[in-house]
Parts: structure tokens; sequence; C-alpha cells
């Protein structure tokens, strides 16, 4: 896959991120492409929503599979700012997405290398193709600007 598709669609990610910020979330944002079209976005919202689950990730996800009329995303690409959390990417290998692109790593809870490396799990039933660093400076600084202000 080209860089340059990864970069526009991380510029979406990133848009959906502002979103978050805007409603005081943690600015994360996500988009799913199939067949190279974007069909579904998504932004943190666990406090809005009052719910622990409301990921930027899940939200995409759940927004994809209503679109596509499937849970099952094969071969689709997810594009988020942050790398994932371990509900996150447990959700994608459900989802059977096929490549997750992520922006900055998150040290605390990403679950693609930082903290573990989910996908390392000899019992798991799906695989993932991992690109990592996407516009990552982007990423990493719309967060810890967030979390600065926050201070």
């Amino acid at each position: 896959m080209p860089t340059r598709a990864y970069d526009d669609w991380m510029r979406e990610a990133l848009a959906e991120a502002r979103r978050a910020e805007e409603q005081g979330e943690v600015p994360i944002g996500a988009v799913v492409v199939v067949n190279d079209e974007i069909v579904a976005t998504g932004f943190n919202q666990p406090i809005g929503a009052s719910d622990p689950t409301a990921h930027a990730e899940v939200v995409a996800l759940r927004a994809a599979a209503q679109a596509v009329g499937n849970y099952r995303l094969t071969d689709a690409v997810l594009c988020v700012t942050l790398e994932p959390c371990l509900m996150c990417v447990g959700a994608m290998v459900h989802a059977r997405i096929g490549t997750i692109v992520y922006g900055a790593p998150e040290p605390k809870t990403g679950a693609l290398g930082s903290t573990i490396d989910v996908l390392q799990s000899a019992g798991l039933s799906g695989r993932l193709d991992v690109v990592s660093g996407v516009l990552e400076g982007e990423c990493r600084d719309l967060v810890q600007r967030f979390f600065r202000a926050r201070r």
C-alpha cells in the first residue's frame, strides 16, 4: 500500500481526534477503509457515552460493520492516531481487520509492542499487518498538548 494513502487516511483520523478533543475527550481518532474508501470514522467518547468501550477504534469498527452489513471486515484497514490498547486490538482481531495503521506509540497501554505485543500470542485466531509511525509527530503532539493543558 502506498504511504500516501496511509498519510491521507491518518489525516482523516486526526480530524476525528480533534472532534474528540472538542468534546473534552482524549484526542484519538480512527477511520476504517474498505477497498481504498473510508467507510467509517470514530473518535474517543467514553466520557460522553458513559461507555468504557467507546474508544475511537471500537466506535469506527461498529460503524464500519453497519456500513458494510457484516461484522467481518476482512482485509479492511483501520487507521488510528495512537497505538491501540489490548481491548481494541482484540476487537480488530475479531473483526478480521487486515491491516492496522497507527500514528504514535502509546507507552502506557499500547498492545502492539509498547507494553505487550498481543499479535505474538500463540493462540491468536487472526493476524494483522501492522504499520506504525504514520504522521507520528502530529499524532503524538496532539495527545501531548491535550494532557499538558489538563495539568
